[in-house]
């Protein structure tokens, strides 16, 4: 190590903390801290390689050519809590899921409704951040839920009251004229559950049109009148 910081030039020394010739004896200190962070092993790109050349440039800067004055000790890296990777469904139910704490060790966990994405949960000693996975029929944005339903294309056309199946049961809806140009229809309140800072959601829907059989006349002016009628 000494050899190394003694080996370093003084240019190399300060591209390696990315300080500037004239820096101060407090600017040097306070680009080592960040420049150790950034290099420890324990950290993602880090190596202890890289980590000597960090305290050897600062060595080498502090202590001139002739004294190597000791680098402080870096402060310990916090290790970011583990995944947990949970559905869409359990973030509003809530329930049991199994996780891997590490190869061979298999647990299984009870959340409470209403995570969130970065939320965190214990188990025992162990913290994991909640993450919630994309789901192509129900997703989670923020405190709200996103479905993709599909509507009959006459419903679409000529508007009415609708049955649809969501994640908290089934809702009679009225799709409007307004609701159809959009293709999107927002029920209050539907979506994950208040939790500690988290307010109550709402549920969107996508409506995409079903596609089916061709229309007879017949059925198609039995339409028109039931959507006057809805009116």
């Amino acid at each position: 190590m000494e050899y190394a910081a003694r080996a370093m030039t003084l240019e190399d020394a300060r591209r390696a903390l990315g300080v500037a010739a004239l820096a101060t004896p407090g600017e040097v200190r306070r680009a080592f801290r960040e420049a150790a962070k950034r290099a420890h092993p324990d950290r993602p790109g880090g190596g202890a390689e890289a980590f000597r050349k960090v305290v050897s440039a600062y060595q080498r800067l502090n202590g001139g050519d002739d004294a190597l004055l000791p680098a402080p000790e870096p402060a310990p890296v916090a290790s970011e809590p583990a995944a947990l990777a949970i559905t869409p469904q359990v973030a509003l139910d809530g329930g049991e899921v199994e996780h891997e704490l590490e190869p061979g060790r298999r647990i299984r966990i009870t959340l409470p409704p209403g995570l969130r994405s970065g939320d965190k949960v214990g188990v025992g000693e162990e913290r994991l951040r909640v993450t919630i996975s994309a789901d192509p029929d129900l997703r989670v944005r923020g405190d709200d839920l996103w479905m993709t339903v599909k509507i009959p294309s006459r419903t679409l056309a000529a508007g009415g009251r609708i049955a649809i199946d969501t994640p908290l049961g089934r809702r009679i809806v009225w799709i409007t004229r307004k609701v159809s140009q959009r293709g999107l229809l927002r029920i209050a309140g539907q979506g994950l559950p208040p939790r500690g800072r988290h307010k109550r959601g709402h549920l969107f829907l996508r409506l995409a049109p079903e596609v089916g059989p061709a229309q007879s006349g017949a059925r198609a002016l039995l339409d028109r009148f039931a959507a006057a009628w809805a009116a």
